[in-house]
């Protein structure tokens, strides 16, 4: 039986406190870790997904519609971030899109780059459903501090409402605007990198091939935590993990299902970019994968499709941790040791 949810403050204190346990006492207290493909299951992990039960998280399709999944997400969300990180700076801003204003967030750490600096744009994950700039606001901050590096978050459309391809028309519209306000942003037009998490990740990839197809100037790299990159589901870890471990196969199926209209070849390469016919002449990636995650092997194929194609790659898997590791920095040891990778690998590609 789930407990009363506490505020997200309460929440987020409960959930430091269970993280930094030793592990001897977390595997007492949540129980020993599952082993699951030669795998163990960080006991971090393990705490956090016995807290999560205990706090009444469930499946994203036992919300029932988008809009309460939306809430819900908020809340978890809410609860592992925390007070927000300080920076110089966090400005709003109103990106062009093709539909409309795209509401951003350009983040500036304290003792930034100088400019021109290097910039990331961001595309939260969240199925192309759920996230938004709130929810990964823990992670946009992390980067920038972390990496000494301007961040814009893009807050592009969601599904249902806005179904395949707005989220990708606009995540593309970004980045073509990144490129030509590059200037104005202080911001090196031959330093910008392209990333995101899950259905982020699956969009900042997704772009690259928009980018390389229609001639515009290609990012400087793809930095793509646990992505989407095969809606035709057949990977094998879509099995292996497919319940109990915060994703599920049944959440991946609701995404897809929410974002694909009817009559979308879940196959086109803008929605599964590793069944694109050619890799070949795309930016240097850097691939970030779970081990208990459905969407592992899919993520490590396209590593490896990109390796083949002459793409220069660097695939790392952290095997005991779990799909959203990327906003769990401030509760887990083991979760911001994992992002401090991909901040090394953003200084050492973009310094």
């Amino acid at each position: 039986m789930a407990l009363p949810r506490l505020s997200p403050r309460i929440e987020h204190r409960v959930l430091r406190v269970a993280c930094g346990l030793p592990a001897g006492v977390q595997r007492t207290i949540f129980g020993s870790p599952p082993r699951i493909d030669g795998q163990e299951l960080s006991p971090q992990m393990q705490a956090l997904l016995r807290m999560a039960a205990l706090a009444g998280d469930r499946s994203f399709t036992e919300a029932h519609s988008p809009v309460r999944a939306r809430a819900e997400n908020a809340a978890g969300a809410a609860a592992v971030a925390g007070p927000p990180r300080s920076l110089e700076r966090v400005d709003s801003l109103d990106i062009p899109g093709l539909e409309g204003p795209l509401p951003s967030r350009l983040y500036v750490p304290h003792g930034a780059a100088p400019a021109p600096r290097p910039l990331l744009v961001y595309f939260h994950g969240g199925g192309w459903v759920i996230g938004d700039l709130d929810t990964h606001d823990g992670p946009c901050r992390f980067l920038a501090a972390e990496t000494g590096f301007a961040v814009l978050s893009v807050g592009y459309r969601l599904a249902p409402e806005y179904p395949f391809p707005a989220p990708l028309e606009d995540a593309f519209a970004a980045y073509r605007w990144a490129v030509e306000q590059a200037r104005e942003l202080d911001a090196d037009p031959k330093r910008i990198a392209v990333a995101g998490d899950s259905a982020g990740g699956n969009l900042a990839a997704a772009l690259c091939l928009l980018a390389r197809d229609g001639g515009w100037p290609s990012p400087a790299l793809q930095a793509l935590i646990y992505p989407v990159t095969d809606a035709v589901g057949d990977q094998r870890s879509r099995e292996l993990f497919a319940d109990g471990f915060l994703l599920t196969r049944a959440d991946m199926d609701w995404f897809e299902g929410h974002y694909l209209p009817p009559g979308t070849a879940e196959d086109d390469p803008r929605v599964s970019v590793l069944r694109a016919p050619d890799l070949a002449g795309l930016p240097p990636a850097f691939l970030i994968t779970a081990g208990f995650d459905p969407l592992r092997d899919e993520g490590e194929a396209y590593a490896a499709r990109l390796r083949e194609a002459g793409v220069r790659v660097a695939l790392r898997r952290h095997p005991g941790l779990i799909h959203g590791f990327a906003n769990m920095t401030v509760v887990s040891s083991d979760a911001r040791a994992a992002m401090h990778e991909l901040v090394g690998a953003l200084r050492l590609a973009l310094c």
